[in-house]
C-alpha cells in the first residue's frame, strides 16, 4: 500500500509542474508546454529544448519538427548526434552527398548515434515528423556544401 500512495503521489506532483521543472535536481518537461521556436539552420521546421543547451558543455535534449518530406542536406557536428524518432517516418543516410536510395528506415522508436565529424543526412517520410535529439555539447553544424546552409543566405 505504500509504494502506491507514492506512486500517485509522484503522479500529481509531476503532473502539475510547468515545462521544466527542478525538483530536488530532478527537471521534468511536458509536451504539450515546450516552446517550438523556428531554428535558423532548418527553414520551416521547428525546434524544442528539452533540456540544457547544445552550444554549451554538458547534456542536451532538443526536439525537432519537421514536416512531411523534409530533407535536410549533408552535414558534420562536432560531438556525437543521438536520435529517437518520436512520431512519423525518418530517414538517415552516411555520407557527404545526399542519396535517398542509401537510407535507412526509422519507425517511431527507431535509434540512430552518429559520431562526432560523421558525415549524414537525413529526411522525413510521408507525414509530419518528430524526433529527439540527445548528447554532450558543445555542438554545432556545418553542412558538406556551404550553400545549403541556410545561415548564409
Amino acid at each position: 500500500m505504500p509504494r502506491l500512495i507514492l506512486a500517485i503521489f509522484a503522479v500529481v506532483l509531476f503532473a502539475a509542474l510547468p515545462v521544466v521543472a527542478q525538483h530536488g535536481g530532478h527537471q521534468v518537461a511536458m509536451p504539450d508546454t515546450l516552446k517550438w521556436v523556428d531554428p535558423p539552420t532548418f527553414p520551416g521546421a521547428k525546434l524544442a529544448i528539452v533540456n540544457g543547451d547544445p552550444s554549451k558543455e554538458g547534456l542536451f535534449v532538443y526536439r525537432v519538427k519537421v514536416p512531411a518530406n523534409y530533407k535536410i542536406p549533408p552535414h558534420k557536428h562536432k560531438a556525437s548526434e543521438n536520435v529517437t524518432v518520436l512520431s512519423g517516418v525518418f530517414f538517415v543516410g552516411i555520407g557527404e552527398k545526399f542519396d535517398q536510395g542509401s537510407g535507412t528506415e526509422l519507425p517511431v522508436g527507431g535509434f540512430i548515434a552518429i559520431p562526432p565529424e560523421h558525415a549524414h543526412f537525413a529526411w522525413a517520410g510521408s507525414q509530419e515528423t518528430v524526433v529527439q535529439v540527445h548528447g554532450v555539447g558543445p555542438t554545432d553544424i556545418r553542412f558538406i556544401n556551404p550553400a545549403d546552409d541556410p545561415r548564409k543566405k
